[in-house]
Order: structure tokens, then sequence, then C-alpha cells
């Protein structure tokens, strides 16, 4: 069972959340808050698996409760927000967030969402996941508008000389290239005729032989070695 804690200075959109992920047997919301200081009190209360968070909230925003959050290791957080921005989408990812969706995203996504971050996977957003990407790579600009000055190598983690494409077999590449596509794992399962247990054991293969921390690092290094288009 994952253990979910609802954050969102909106009742109406808490209870939202709270009827869709309800209904699945694996998922439990245990508690909500509707501040970002309320938030890290209840995440340090009740240890959840996966903090839903909002970005813009009084008190304290989500960012900041999510980089306190994670600071403590207290849980894992995917943020989810209105604001197609991508200085939120950076911000967040600088604060450690796991996976970061668009709230008007179908209920189907939100669930497997959570599942994957859950699961200990990063996430981005298809509708968000290339432009990030290609700024990432292009730049290394944050969310504050700053430049690294090394490009993404420095702003990812992903080291300047990568591992060889050889260490991975033809069907780790494919579910590389897939994963940088913003893909979950149940549409990888789909696209590829494969059971999810199956694509989730290639995509931690992957993770490791290139020495990536998380799936947005591997969007990341798709992008830089063009591997968006090979699948």
């Amino acid at each position: 069972m994952t253990s979910v804690l609802l954050v969102d200075d909106q009742r109406l959109v808490r209870s939202g959340f709270r009827l869709i992920l309800a209904v699945e047997d694996d998922l439990d919301v245990v508690g909500e808050a509707s501040d970002g200081v309320e938030a890290v009190a209840t995440a340090r209360e009740l240890r959840p698996d996966v903090v839903l968070m909002d970005v813009q909230m009084p008190v304290m925003d989500g960012i900041e409760a999510t980089r306190r959050i994670v600071a403590e290791d207290l849980s894992r957080v995917l943020v989810l927000t209105t604001f197609d921005d991508d200085a939120y989408v950076f911000d967040a990812l600088a604060a450690g967030a796991s996976g970061f969706l668009l709230k008007n995203a179908d209920a189907d996504h939100l669930v497997e969402a959570v599942r994957t971050v859950a699961d200990g996977h990063g996430l981005l957003s298809p509708q968000v996941t290339r432009r990030v990407v290609e700024r990432m790579v292009a730049g290394g600009t944050t969310g504050t508008g700053t430049t690294t000055g090394t490009g993404a190598a420095r702003s990812t983690g992903v080291p300047p000389s990568a591992p060889d494409l050889d260490r991975l077999t033809a069907r780790e590449r494919e579910v590389l290239v897939l994963v940088g596509r913003g893909m979950s794992n149940a549409e990888i399962a789909q696209e590829l005729f494969l059971g999810e247990a199956t694509v989730k054991t290639h995509v931690s293969n992957v993770l490791g032989k290139l020495h990536l921390r998380d799936r947005v690092q591997a969007v990341v290094y798709v992008h830089q070695h063009g591997l968006a288009g090979s699948a």
C-alpha cells in the first residue's frame, strides 16, 4: 500500500484528488495539508510514501516545502500545478521533487504518476518534458534564470563524458528512448508489447548501466545524445 499526503490550499482540489486515488486498491490517502508549513509538519508526522504538492500556497509555497521535505528525507514529492511554466519545473526539480505533473492531466496519468514516484523513479509530464529538456541541454538554465556555465551536464548531474550506449541491449536502448519521450512504464509496455514488470526491470538496468539517478536524468541523456527519434 502506497501512502499519499495531499497538499493544496483549495479544499475542493484536495477532495478531487482524494476521490481519484481512493478507488485504487494500492493507494491510501493518509492526510491533507493546506499550505507548505502544514505540509512539512504533517510529512514529519505521517512519513507518507508520496506527497502531492501544489506550488502556489500561502504561508510557505510548495517549492520551499518540497525542499524541506526532501532535505529531511520524509517522502518523495510529486509537484502538481496549473502553471505550465518552465520556472516552476526547474525550481521544483532543483528542490528535489521526484516528478512534475500539470493538474489538467487525466485521472489515469495522476494515478500512474503516484505509482511511478513511489517506485523510486523520477517523472516529468509529457506536456513539458521536451521543452524543459531542450532548455537544460542548450543552456543549463535554472528556474531562477541562472546559467550554470557548463550546460546541462552540471545542472542535471549527467557527466560530460557519458557512458557508451553499447552497454545497453537493443531492448534497453528502446526503453531508454521511450523514457526520454516522457512515457510512463505502462505506456512503454503498451508500445513494446511487454509486461509492466519487465519494463520496470529494463528501466532499472538502463539507469544502473548509464549511472543515471532517475528517469529525469535519463530524459536529459536521451536529448543530449540525439536519441529521441531513434526508436
